[in-house]
């Protein structure tokens, strides 16, 4: 993935919830180009960053081997702005797992403001979604940094509060990504 709308997970809890948080900067190139002069975090990227929680969080329910993508964007719906030096707060529940994927609530917070709510589908691509004629859609080996980087392994935990562990999930390179 080369944008990242989330900087670390603070909960993840597998099949069920998780909570991610995202600091915004005025560093950051979008919070001048979206609206000149004043700058806001585009809610588009909102829902990215939610995007990406629900969608890590779907992924560890198939052992993060199979690819999962946000396939439907049912409700949405913005209350505020987020503006420099605010950090967003993503929660992301679990509604419904199915064998072709998921059902994700989930909400943005900015301190005790709710600033977004969002129903999302993720869909489960396998083998036998064959959609790129056999090239992998992603090395593991970037996922696995990935998953490392935003803290996954290092606050993830199972239903019952065992810990998750990165020797869990193979993440094995199976044909280098051209």
């Amino acid at each position: 993935m080369r944008w990242f709308w989330i900087d670390r997970f603070t909960e993840f809890v597998c099949d069920s919830h998780a909570t991610a948080v995202k600091g915004v900067s005025l560093a950051e190139p979008h919070m001048h180009e979206h609206i000149v002069g004043y700058p806001i975090m585009p809610n588009s990227l909102v829902t990215e960053g939610i995007a990406q929680a629900g969608g890590l969080l779907v992924s560890e329910h198939y052992g993060f081997s199979e690819l999962v993508v946000l396939a439907k964007l049912s409700k949405v719906s913005f209350h505020s702005y987020v503006r420099n030096g605010e950090t967003l707060t993503y929660r992301v529940t679990v509604d419904a797992l199915r064998r072709d994927g998921a059902v994700v609530s989930a909400t943005g917070h900015v301190g005790d403001r709710l600033h977004a709510e969002a129903q999302l589908f993720f869909a489960r691509l396998d083998e036998s979604n064959d959609v790129t004629g056999g090239a992998p859609l992603f090395r593991p080996r970037d996922l696995r940094h990935w998953l490392q980087l935003v803290g996954v392994f290092e606050v993830g935990v199972r239903q019952d509060g065992t810990r998750i562990r990165e020797s869990e999930y193979p993440l094995v390179e199976t044909s280098p990504v051209v």
